[in-house]
């Protein structure tokens, strides 16, 4: 393989790498506001678990399709929602390109999230991966499709902060 050609798929990594990691760190660092900035106009956002997606059931647990969506949904989370305060961490690995297509990636990653409530208590919260379109833009890599598929069909009933 040609040095450039390894240049670019290593640059390639790193970009998305950073865009996972910066994705998690806006999640857990509270930075809600920010989450739809990941995401292009006409997104498609859906948390479901592992026997619907496979069922090919298309609505789940979060659903939106478009960017202003997901703004509502953080200014729910803001304004109109009362839970208890609570603290994620999001662990994302294997990140994965499965298919390319003139600037658009299909990715698959894993991810743990951890959930931590004003008390202490920790839990595993969910566990699963991400099916993920990206595509490349001015600013960088954004998701135009993000698929949380959960591991477990218990869905804990206080599923307020995106996966």
């Amino acid at each position: 393989m040609p040095l450039a050609e390894v240049a670019q798929r290593l640059e390639r990594r790193l970009e998305l790498d950073t865009l996972y990691a910066d994705y998690a760190a806006c999640l857990d660092t509270d930075a809600l506001e920010r989450w739809p900035e990941f995401f292009t106009e006409d997104c498609h956002y859906r948390v479901t678990s592992a026997e619907n997606y496979e069922a090919g059931l298309p609505l789940g647990l979060i659903y939106a399709t478009s960017k202003d969506m997901l703004k509502d949904r953080v200014s729910a989370l803001r304004e109109a929602n009362i839970y208890e305060p609570q603290r994620y961490r999001h662990l994302i690995s294997g990140i994965r390109i499965d298919g390319e297509d003139a600037g658009t990636l299909d990715v698959t990653a894993n991810f743990l999230v951890v959930r931590t409530m004003q008390d202490g208590a920790m839990i595993l919260f969910a566990a699963g991966r991400y099916v993920d379109r990206i595509v490349h833009s001015s600013d960088g890599w954004k998701f135009a499709r993000k698929i949380a598929v959960l591991d477990s069909r218990q869905i804990d009933t206080l599923l307020a902060i995106p996966i």
